[in-house]
């Protein structure tokens, strides 16, 4: 299996004197990945750096991020706009929100094409497809029981459809 970077957040300020930063979040799953996987700055994943937390201060949306090697707030004013990475591996859960994956045909089980994947919602529950059928727009959500299989490399999203979910 490899590893790839997935970009999990934005660093959006500098706060305070002592090189903490402030993100802003660019998946649901932002929290399970900044403490459990490997992380790396960069403005781009080719070109990212690997970096470790070393504390979180603050609560919420008002939290600060101090990574090793940024002692000062000049240090931190360097870093806005650049992305927060994780390493995650090819059968990780959060590659089903890839946004490599828009433009992929999305097919049921059973063979036939639904349509194509124009875009995806962040949703507090879960994430959800938007999938173009003809001249509508399907909603599907991003769940184990309907996403059975996404290739990224081929652009296809494979699900079983329930009852009435493409009505």
């Amino acid at each position: 299996m490899s590893n790839k970077l997935f970009a999990i957040a934005k660093i959006t300020r500098a706060s305070g004197l002592k090189g903490e930063v402030g993100v802003r979040p660019l998946v649901r799953q932002f929290d399970d990945y900044v403490t459990d996987k490997s992380l790396f700055i960069g403005f781009d994943e080719t070109i990212a750096r690997d970096v470790k937390l070393e504390k979180v201060t603050g609560l919420n949306k008002k939290r600060r991020f101090l990574f090793e090697g940024l002692k000062t707030r000049d240090e931190a004013e360097s870093m806005i706009g650049q992305l927060l990475f994780a390493s995650v591996e090819d059968s990780d859960p959060i590659n089903l929100i890839s946004a490599d994956l828009l433009g992929a045909t999305v097919v049921a089980d059973n063979g036939e094409i639904i349509g194509e994947l124009v875009d995806m919602i962040s949703l507090p529950a879960n994430d959800v497809y938007v999938i173009k059928r003809g001249k509508k727009e399907v909603l599907i959500p991003v769940v184990p029981e309907i996403v059975r299989a996404v290739d990224i490399e081929m652009g296809l999203v494979t699900i079983t459809p329930m009852d009435g979910l493409l009505d």
